[in-house]
């Protein structure tokens, strides 16, 4: 596939966060910004979201009962 150059200008802590990033997956910098484009052009991002926020809205109820719970129990949590 041909490959053409981009440049963009971002915030050092961007710059940096996406080095380390694609470094983590074993990946060239550019192959890692491709790889999360093609991730939000394709939804795939979106599609996860949706999938969270549907496992919340059917479980959310038992996750507020665990938390009370905690609460009620003297040393349930850390501090």
């Amino acid at each position: 596939m041909a490959k053409t150059q981009l440049g963009a200008r971002v915030d050092n802590e961007i710059a940096e966060l996406a080095k380390t990033r694609a470094k983590d997956r074993g990946l060239p910098l550019g192959d890692y910004i491709a790889a999360l484009v093609l991730d939000d052009a394709g939804g795939l991002r979106e599609k996860g979201l949706d999938a969270a926020r549907r496992f919340l809205d059917e479980h959310q109820t038992l996750f507020d009962e665990a938390e009370e719970a905690d609460r009620r129990t003297p040393g349930a949590h850390a501090a």
